[in-house]
């Protein structure tokens, strides 16, 4: 016990000197910065299923509509610095801030012993605070969004508009404690949360969460960790690497690859079986004419042959993604076109015949201030 009280303010304790540091400051600069986006989009499935199917054909996040002009969300970000100190709070409303924070619906709804709410509400994406005590040193205690994937939950950062698998099924976030140090063009990030997406984890075992960055001119290397304990009976380990390179100026690859393993066991006392494992691979091609006209082609393979995620099929999944981004001042319109290839039957088409690939459309319109 005194161990776990020890390691506690050990850990807190940079943040315990951040009032008697400014305190004694005779004049601190304060910045203040506000910044959001909306963003809407219209999807439509080549396959065109009844409603009466319960299906629109979409199996990752956000984008889970047929035939429906949709919003996707109203966000604004407040972040306030005064010297080493700073606080960001990343606020958002719609059918993506929902879904990005469905734990906490999970959990509530857990709580009320009720049914899930699906309707759309405020959440909050993101609430941090940080201190920097050296200009390569900084630590952060709150809610951040992951280090783990290549794709991010705003989509202005994204240049597909739909979401990859290895997102969709992968961490949205991380709430706890979490140091980063940067050593010339190397960053390392090491920290402490509760399990996957969780903002609050009572009696939880927490997980541990890490980072090594390469920046080089034309290169960016990330390779990434999360791992422990979920609810007692689900252990899981991920390793997520994530290489950027730019070509030219009109040209550039990224790749994402991705193994996430489970072990489970029956109850408390009982031993981990087994690791079974699932995993994802995506590369990206950007090309850009003009600095407002851009192409992006995705190609991803997902792998769920184990059946360790219980929300998709057993098998495989290979989906192509073409996105075009057209940038009018802090407008990009987004017109997409994707192809999901499964190689079992689990799409559906207008018949109610059971099929192993689909085509979707969409067009979307992010504007960012």
């Amino acid at each position: 016990m005194i161990k776990k009280i020890t390691t506690s303010l050990l850990v807190l304790a940079p943040f315990c000197f951040t009032h008697a540091q400014d305190s004694t400051a005779t004049e601190t600069k304060s910045n203040f910065a506000v910044s959001g986006y909306v963003d809407a989009y219209y999807r439509f499935n080549f396959s065109n299923p009844k409603k009466e199917y319960g299906t629109t054909n979409n199996l990752t996040s956000f984008t889970n509509s047929h035939n429906s002009f949709e919003l996707g969300m109203a966000s604004v970000k407040l972040e306030h610095s005064m010297g080493k100190v700073g606080v960001v709070a990343d606020l958002g409303f719609g059918t993506r801030a929902d879904e990005f924070s469905y734990a906490d619906r999970v959990a509530n709804v857990d709580a009320a012993g009720g049914t899930a709410d699906l309707t759309s509400r405020f959440v909050i994406k993101q609430a941090y605070i940080t201190y920097a005590p050296k200009e390569n040193l900084k630590f952060t205690a709150g809610s951040f969004a992951t280090h783990v994937g290549y794709e991010l939950v705003d989509p202005y950062l994204n240049r597909n508009y739909s979401m990859s698998y290895m997102f969709s099924y992968g961490p949205f976030l991380h709430t706890g404690v979490k140091a980063d140090l940067t050593a010339g063009k190397s960053g390392f990030m090491l920290g402490i949360s509760n399990p996957t997406d969780l903002k609050s984890a009572s009696f939880a075992r927490k997980f541990l969460i890490g980072q090594y960055s390469y920046g080089g001119e034309k290169v960016k290397l990330y390779l990434n960790y999360q791992g422990g304990t979920f609810d007692s009976s689900t252990k899981i380990n991920q390793i997520d690497a994530v290489i950027t390179g730019a070509i030219s100026d009109k040209f550039s690859i990224g790749y994402n690859g991705t193994v996430q393993g489970v072990k489970t066991r029956s109850d408390y006392s009982a031993k981990f079986g087994e690791s079974d494992s699932w995993w994802g691979s995506a590369l990206y091609l950007n090309a850009d004419p003009t600095s407002n006209f851009g192409l992006t082609l995705r190609g991803e393979y997902f792998d769920n042959k184990k059946g360790v995620l219980g929300a998709l099929p057993s098998g495989n999944i290979f989906e192509t993604t073409l996105s075009a981004n057209f940038k009018i001042n802090g407008l990009t319109i987004i017109p997409e076109l994707r192809l999901d290839n499964a190689d079992t039957e689990v799409f559906i088409n207008r018949s109610g015949e059971s099929q192993k690939s689909t085509l979707s459309g969409l067009i979307a319109a992010i504007y960012k201030f």
